[in-house]
């Protein structure tokens, strides 16, 4: 069967799988179009976030976990997905377009949608149960597959260096009234979209010099500390810092994600430290070694067994951002 032949049904139930991909303040900036049978990926630029994001770094970077999703909930379903990333100089916003062929499931099907379904970002406190180095390597590797570069930061002095640029961030973005006004807008932001404080750590302490992203939310857990001691971090980098490479860089999170879910790990996320210029500037060059720009630093850990899992993150309907031919 070829791509002009997949059924409108199958395109809908392959991006309706795919929009649990995970995007920045959950602002879902992508839109799909039919065509010919295949699938366009384009960014929502409505959606891009002004003053955190002025670049668009992670609104690309959102849309390569949802393009990574749709690869994997295809194969999943049984149509192979050939992606053409960046396909039309003179469309910037288009980023990929995606034709599929009818195929046989793979063997882990079943396995593979479980984690496209269980995956969350899950903020809460990591147990003290360190992440072996392999596991870290392991997931770096998985990352690496799909076009960029990850390597996990298992020196100390890399993960302390690292973990005070992410609170400078914190501190930095926490002084800018644009970058808090905007983080606190996309809290409870709508019904299909946003961060909902259900999910999000009690406030934190007075006490507390490096408040988290979000400043307060409902659960019964105080969070003081983005980055504890026994979180492994995985950063995602690449020779370039351009549209091409943050689109690899989010099927690389996406990638990564995934295989940790199923492995039974928990990862977020620490995008402030990319987002402010000094700090993303340091982690290139202090870090990095200048040998390559960060794009994504990820913490990795174990979430407590006997908690409770989160509720579900809203999503926006498969027809406000799926146009069919």
């Amino acid at each position: 069967m070829t791509a002009s032949r997949v059924p409108d049904d199958v395109l809908h139930r392959v991006v309706e799988l795919a929009q649990r991909a995970p995007s920045v303040h959950n602002t879902q900036p992508w839109r799909w179009r039919s065509t010919d049978g295949s699938l366009e990926l384009h960014a929502d630029r409505s959606r891009q976030l002004a003053a955190g994001d002025p670049d668009g770094r992670n609104l690309v970077i959102s849309c390569g976990t949802v393009l990574h999703h749709v690869r994997i909930v295809a194969d999943a379903l049984g149509w192979k997905a050939r992606v053409s990333h960046l396909p039309d100089p003179r469309q910037p916003d288009l980023l990929a377009r995606v034709e599929l062929s009818c195929r046989r499931p793979p063997s882990d099907a079943d396995e593979l949608l479980a984690a496209v379904d269980r995956r969350c970002t899950d903020r809460r406190r990591f147990t003290s149960w360190p992440v072996p180095d392999d596991r870290l390597t392991h997931l770096a590797a998985r990352a690496t597959e799909w076009g960029s570069r990850a390597l996990p930061l298992t020196d100390l002095s890399e993960k302390f260096r690292a973990e005070l640029l992410v609170n400078r961030a914190l501190d930095l973005q926490a002084a800018d009234d644009a970058v808090r006004r905007e983080q606190t807008a996309w809290v409870n932001h709508g019904s299909a979209d946003g961060v909902p404080s259900n999910v999000l750590p009690g406030p934190q302490e007075l006490t507390t010099r490096h408040a988290s992203r979000f400043m307060t939310g409902l659960l019964d857990e105080v969070v003081d500390r983005e980055v504890e001691g026994s979180d492994g971090l995985v950063v995602i980098c690449a020779l370039t810092d351009d549209t091409a490479a943050w689109l690899r860089a989010g099927e690389a999170l996406s990638a990564m994600w995934l295989d940790a879910t199923t492995d039974g790990l928990s990862l977020v996320p620490l995008s402030q430290v990319i987002e402010v210029r000094e700090t993303r500037d340091a982690l290139r060059f202090e870090v990095l070694g200048g040998l390559a720009n960060p794009l994504v630093l990820v913490r990795v850990g174990w979430q407590a067994i006997s908690r409770s899992q989160l509720p579900r993150t809203p999503r926006r309907p498969v027809d406000e951002v799926l146009e069919l031919a």
